[in-house]
């Protein structure tokens, strides 16, 4: 937890109200996102036990599984989502971003909401029990469910990158724009956040937090549902079902099943809703739409892969390689990720400004006329010495960017105990001896310098597939589907 988080903390607890931690939303969040509260079975990690899902705040769909133990019912189940899901997922592939001239793109893309961490994790662990299984052979399934196995692991795949909104939680995405007064384990309770971030009328925080811990009044947000649920209703419900012995039997032990597990989801579908309208009160960031474009265009190959033929289900595992490629993707953009958001948002830059990444002060001197002759070329490179309180920990050579002039590049010269001497270059007009207006920092102005996000940083170097290291297992073999994975386990 960083400085100005802790003390947002402190004031929420102060004020009874949950504090911003940032001026603009840093997330995309569409028109009409695809919301899904998934539950599972208590003690079945992948079991699924209903769902309510859709784009309609006000007609959600309740599918429900009778006998989550039973194989054919399950399938059923996901057959059920996959009508839903991969209808919503497609019909973003019927119109084209006309803007875009490089490369074919859709004008939109998917985004789907879950209320919580264990939601993600329902979406990997149902997208790796069913992208496997076979239309044909013993125990065949629909053809819509090894579908929509591989829609849910791309998209629990593109989660892990940050800045992607294809498949968010909520609870994660309201913990990265305000500060609760409660510890972040307590965060991971929707309606417990909620409390904090819009409580009733005549509640502060704390007391509204209090109610949501009350799972009659608040059933938990799923996957997981309340113990006493488990007990008390549940399975009785279940034991009903399949004790009943003729279809009128079985019809009223379903229907009083799906009654009670409608009452434990609904209170969370109200709660996302409400939750997707505090996001969209906020203005989006400036790279918002920059991040959301690359989400459009992951989608679009991904969607025209799987409408050729040619998309394989993921494996299982990474080879050696691809694992070490793919963190090295991530690493480098969570970093440019960052850069984004500080460069978006001044509660962002001050946490940069915290660890002396970046610094706000005043031009002191300015030599907007500078000319470097040193290279073969010469080139318009001004000088500007900016005096700053905040203690700058950047080596000369190191390049920042201001968010007053995106276009520009600083380059760090020298950092004395309260001076910053930059170079700059880009974005100062096409002449090479005099800058065009306002391009150049005067003296007096105050400037913030933090970050470059989009500074060119080159990928790691890593052997190929097939010359794998023996140390790391060797070149792996290509993936040949085998009977095992239509027979992998629901865990």
């Amino acid at each position: 937890m960083s400085v100005l988080t802790a003390l947002a903390r402190a004031e929420a607890v102060e004020s009874g109200r949950a504090q911003p931690l940032t001026t603009v939303r840093h997330t995309h969040i569409a028109q009409a996102p695809l919301v899904l509260v998934p539950l599972a079975l208590a003690g079945e990690a992948a079991a699924p036990l209903a769902a309510m899902v859709g784009t309609d705040r006000d007609a959600g769909r309740l599918l429900v599984v009778a006998n989550p133990r039973d194989r054919t019912q399950r399938f059923e189940f996901v057959a059920e989502l996959a009508r839903v899901v991969v209808k919503y997922l497609d019909g973003f592939s019927r119109s084209l971003d006309a803007g875009h001239t490089s490369k074919v793109r859709y004008a939109d893309a998917p985004q789907v909401l879950v209320p919580n961490g264990g939601g993600i994790d329902f979406v990997r662990l149902l997208g790796r029990s069913t992208r496997f299984r076979r239309t044909y052979g013993p125990h065949p399934v629909h053809r819509s469910v090894p579908l929509l196995g591989q829609w849910l692991t791309f998209l629990r795949e593109r989660a892990d990158h940050p800045g992607s909104a294809m498949l968010l939680a909520m609870t994660e995405v309201l913990g990265e724009h305000w500060a609760t007064g409660q510890s972040g384990l307590e965060d991971a309770n929707l309606a417990a956040l909620l409390g904090w971030l819009d409580p009733p009328a005549g509640l502060d925080g704390a007391a509204a937090a209090a109610l949501a811990e009350d799972p009659l009044r608040w059933p938990p947000a799923g996957p997981s549902t309340d113990p006493t649920f488990d007990n008390e209703v549940l399975t009785p419900a279940l034991a009903a079902y399949a004790r009943a012995a003729d279809p009128q039997g079985r019809s009223r032990a379903l229907s009083a099943l799906t009654a009670a597990l409608q009452e434990q989801v609904e209170p969370t579908w109200g709660l996302m809703w409400r939750a997707v309208d505090l996001l969209r009160a906020r203005p989006p960031g400036a790279s918002v739409e920059g991040r959301w474009a690359v989400d459009r265009d992951v989608f679009t190959v991904y969607h025209m892969s799987l409408a050729e033929g040619t998309a394989l289900p993921q494996p299982r595992r990474d080879s050696a390689v691809a694992a070490a490629g793919r963190l090295d993707r991530l690493e480098r953009e969570q970093a440019r990720y960052e850069a984004q958001r500080a460069l978006d948002d001044p509660l962002i830059m001050a946490e940069f400004r915290l660890s002396g990444e970046a610094f706000t002060g005043t031009v002191v001197a300015a030599s907007p006329n500078r000319v470097d002759t040193s290279g073969k070329k010469a080139a318009l490179r001004p000088h500007i010495t900016v005096q700053t309180d905040d203690p700058v920990r950047l080596e000369p050579g190191a390049l920042l960017v201001s968010p007053a002039r995106l276009a520009q590049q600083a380059t760090v010269v020298s950092v004395s105990s309260v001076d910053v001497v930059l170079e700059l270059s880009k974005g100062m007009g096409r002449s090479t001896k005099q800058p065009a207006p306002g391009s150049v920092p005067q003296v007096g102005e105050l400037v913030t310098y933090g970050p470059v996000s989009d500074a060119y940083q080159p990928p790691g170097r890593f052997p190929s597939r097939e010359d794998t290291p023996w140390t790391h297992g060797g070149p792996p073999p290509d993936p040949q589907p085998t009977d095992s994975d239509a027979a992998e386990d629901w865990s």
